[in-house]
């Protein structure tokens, strides 16, 4: 398996918006979308990521327990669909059906967005606060698939309900690993060049 770490975007910064295609119903999904949400959590995932499978049970738990709580969730796949084909809209689609995501999933054809996000790989997390800016980057927890480690979601959920407590998120944040991002040839962002 490759691995590939996050690239801890600095802390504060605002959410760039984006206007991307929420897979199972069409609708475009965009910053605004969750506007009345205290917190907002950005994850860049995809199907066929052994990564991200290890794991699919804890993600679709976390729409399950903050669906009553202020909290947004949405998930955007950047890979591109030509190198695998789970990870295409339609693939996506099934993706979300077969794992019980209950938040937006959408695809981001052009991969702009991953390039906003400096995201890098799958699993990549992001929590930004009700002003939208960045609270915590990295792991949704200390499992991997090659450890003994449970998948509790920990850290992730450490973050989410450290700013609905209205509490500083921990400053002790690590990065997420997984594959990299599948970016299509020739628009790869500098910070992958430099090996991220």
């Amino acid at each position: 398996m490759a691995a590939t770490l996050s690239t801890m975007l600095e802390l504060g910064t605002p959410a760039p918006d984006f206007s991307l295609l929420e897979v199972t119903t069409g609708a475009q999904i965009g910053l605004d979308t969750f506007a009345g949400n205290e917190v907002l959590v950005v994850m860049f995932i995809c199907h066929h990521c052994p990564f991200v499978k290890h794991v699919t049970a804890e993600l679709a738990q976390l729409g399950r327990d903050y669906a009553e709580k202020d909290v947004a969730l949405v998930a955007i796949c950047s890979n591109d669909p030509a190198v695998s084909a789970d990870d295409s809209p339609e693939g996506l689609k099934r993706m979300a059906a077969d794992w019980g995501l209950s938040y937006p999933v959408c695809f981001d054809e052009s991969q702009n967005v991953a390039k906003a996000y400096a995201a890098a790989c799958t699993p990549d997390f992001f929590v930004f606060d009700k002003d939208r800016k960045l609270a915590y980057r990295g792991q949704l927890d200390d499992s991997r698939p090659s450890n003994d480690k449970p998948v509790t979601g920990a850290d992730l959920r450490g973050a989410i309900d450290a700013l609905l407590a209205g509490k500083a998120v921990s400053a002790d944040q690590k990065a997420s690993i997984g594959c990299n991002i599948k970016w299509r040839k020739g628009n790869e962002p500098e910070y992958f060049a430099k090996g991220a």
